[in-house]
């Protein structure tokens, strides 16, 4: 199956992704205030607050997507299987934004709906974010100002920025991310979960998110990764690491023509399965009109079949 959502590019990860925001803006979207949807199968994770946060949690629409910024509560969707279809199979949906912005829509419902929809458990992690003006109007013009682009670097780990840039602080992150874990651990009966098949799929800044939790959780075990558009450098990969399915393409400035972190895990000699597309720039979701990239998801949910995770398991 084809998922055609009739997108443009959107989210954009980290700091970097920042300098590029002016120009994406003013060209693909106008941004529009939106009313906070009920969420009421949303679940509080307690992680805490942010520092320094002071404006509160507010959305707004871009190309049609709903999103979310001054995120300080972090919480867990849940999107499970019709009755009689799961086979076990979990995944924690990170969506991206550049820390800044959460695309709900985009790279957050629709794709757990699409994983419920093939018999897997998915939850929708809101994770906390680094502050912007409470003004809509204030957000929209600190995006579109413009800004030097940062000096490419072949050295840019996933998750992180280039050399010039400051690094952000993604412990309020990992802490959201863990703590969505170890939910899914406590109600594994509850929601029909085998603990050992608990993965993580993210998308620009939530495929930093995803990364950035393989490399330095203590407490994550995850059966699968899946970082999709997420940055490409190299990385030191865990002896306990993951099976990674990666997908970006050619056109996305975040690929620049690096496969350090794929290299990273074939040399790691843990099984890597990397897809570069033609062509649908950066934040395509679950597929742009007439891009190569629309088959990502079916590719996707191929690897994760051929690797027995969309078989249930008997006796468990």
């Amino acid at each position: 199956m084809t998922y055609n959502c009739m997108k443009l590019a959107k989210t954009f990860i980290l700091v970097v992704l920042l300098v590029f925001a002016g120009s994406a803006m003013a060209q693909d979207g106008t941004i529009y205030p939106l009313k906070a949807p009920a969420e009421p199968k949303a679940i509080p994770l307690g992680t805490g607050g942010v520092d320094g946060q002071k404006a509160p949690e507010t959305w707004f629409r871009q190309w049609g997507d709903p999103m979310a910024r001054n995120i300080s509560t972090a919480t867990l969707t849940p999107f499970l299987p019709k009755p009689g279809k799961a086979n076990g199979t979990a995944v924690i949906v990170a969506p991206g934004g550049g820390y800044r912005w959460l695309s709900m829509g985009n790279e957050g419902w629709e794709v757990a709906q699409a994983l419920a929809d093939q018999g897997i458990a998915a939850f929708v992690l809101k994770y906390r974010l680094h502050p912007t003006p409470e003004s809509l109007d204030e957000f929209k013009a600190g995006m579109n100002r413009p800004r030097p682009a940062p000096a490419a670097s072949a050295n840019t780990s996933p998750g992180a920025t280039p050399p010039s840039q400051p690094q952000l602080d993604l412990s309020d992150q990992l802490e959201d991310a863990e703590a969505a874990y170890a939910l899914i651990l406590k109600r594994a009966k509850e929601w029909g979960v085998d603990t050992d098949r608990i993965g993580m799929i993210g998308f620009s800044a939530g495929a930093g998110l995803t990364m950035h939790s393989t490399l330095n959780s203590k407490t994550m075990k995850l059966a699968f990764i899946g970082p999709i558009y997420g940055g490409m450098g190299p990385v030191e990969v865990p002896k306990n690491a993951p099976p990674m399915f990666n997908a970006i393409a050619s056109d996305d400035f975040l690929f620049r023509g690096q496969f350090g972190v794929v290299e990273s895990w074939y040399k790691a000699g843990i099984p890597v399965e990397f897809h570069l597309y033609q062509n649908s720039g950066h934040g395509f979701g679950l597929g742009n009109p007439d891009r190569t990239s629309n088959r990502w998801f079916d590719a996707f949910i191929h690897w994760l079949n051929v690797n027995k995770f969309l078989t249930a398991k008997t006796g468990k």
